[in-house]
């Protein structure tokens, strides 16, 4: 955090305290709960915000930015509003299973709940109006997805009888716009807050504005065209990511890519792939630009 302070580098941080939770690990183990529901219920809420709070105080005596990703629950948001209430340099990120998916998919019945062990947690549905709450005020600035495809068979089935063995991550990168889309016709978000946060936004952050998340001359020529209205059931079975399950399975959502263009050219025609291997280029990065 320092060195970050002088060379302008932006600290990311996942904010859990872990060394207790591999202590109530062992003692949830040693009482018998192996299932995957004790991943969320070991991982608690409180050890998050702890961790959040103890990552922002070091930021603040380092003098350093600070990004703590994939926030879930409630009392961590309140630490980062705090830390950004006192004008510090402190963002946030949150993912779509922690707006989408709960507590009550790690305790589906015949280890289905392995599906769904990420870390940090799935929480209990009700910290879920204070993830949507932290984007609409800029408490968090971004959704990204932590995208952690492991397969539930052969992979995830490594933790039958010990939830601790089981990988931790989802499959997400797939579905985040639409997700985020379906937010915005839920209400949730506006549809200009739906850009900030996918795109607009990381792109400051990540040092890549201008080349790219804007529309501006100079800028790299990436759009989308974007149905609202098109409606499509999310599955594994229509995803084209390398994974056996879908973290979405049956659900149903409003709005759908139908083309995009990547510096210019047409890579996704009304849905159809027709991009070529060796299009992409190395784009250099700068420094954080999204210091407010």
């Amino acid at each position: 955090m320092q060195r970050s302070s002088l060379n302008g580098g932006l600290v990311m941080m996942h904010a859990e305290n872990g060394i207790a939770i591999d202590v109530l690990v062992e003692q949830a183990l040693a009482r018998g709960e192996t299932d995957p529901r004790h991943h969320g219920e070991v991982r608690k809420v409180l050890l998050e915000a702890e961790a959040t709070h103890r990552a922002i105080q070091l930021a603040r005596v380092a003098g350093a930015p600070l990004y703590v990703v994939h926030v879930s629950a409630e009392e961590a948001v309140a630490e980062l509003a705090a830390a950004r209430d006192k004008g510090l340099p402190v963002f946030g990120e949150t993912c779509p299973q922690y707006l989408f998916l709960s507590t009550d998919n790690l305790a589906e019945p015949g280890f289905e709940g392995a599906k769904y062990v990420c870390s940090t947690p799935l929480r209990p549905r009700e910290h879920q109006a204070a993830l949507w709450r932290g984007l609409r005020t800029n408490d968090l600035q971004v959704v990204s997805t932590d995208h952690c495809p492991f397969c539930f068979k052969g992979q995830k089935e490594l933790g039958r009888g010990d939830f601790s063995k089981i990988p931790n991550g989802l499959p997400g990168v797939e579905n985040r716009m639409d997700l985020l889309h379906q937010a915005v016709v839920d209400g949730h978000i506006s549809r200009r807050r739906w850009i900030e946060i996918a795109c607009a936004t990381p792109a400051r952050m990540f040092g890549l504005y201008p080349k790219k998340g804007t529309i501006a001359p100079g800028a790299d020529a990436d759009l989308v065209i974007y149905d609202p209205d098109a409606r499509q059931t999310l599955s594994a079975a229509t995803h084209h990511m390398n994974v056996d399950y879908s973290a979405y399975e049956g659900r149903t959502v409003t709005g759908q890519v139908e083309t995009v263009l990547s510096r210019g050219r047409v890579v996704i025609d009304r849905r159809t792939y027709t991009g070529r291997p060796g299009h992409g280029v190395y784009t250099p990065r700068s420094t954080c630009q999204y210091l407010d």
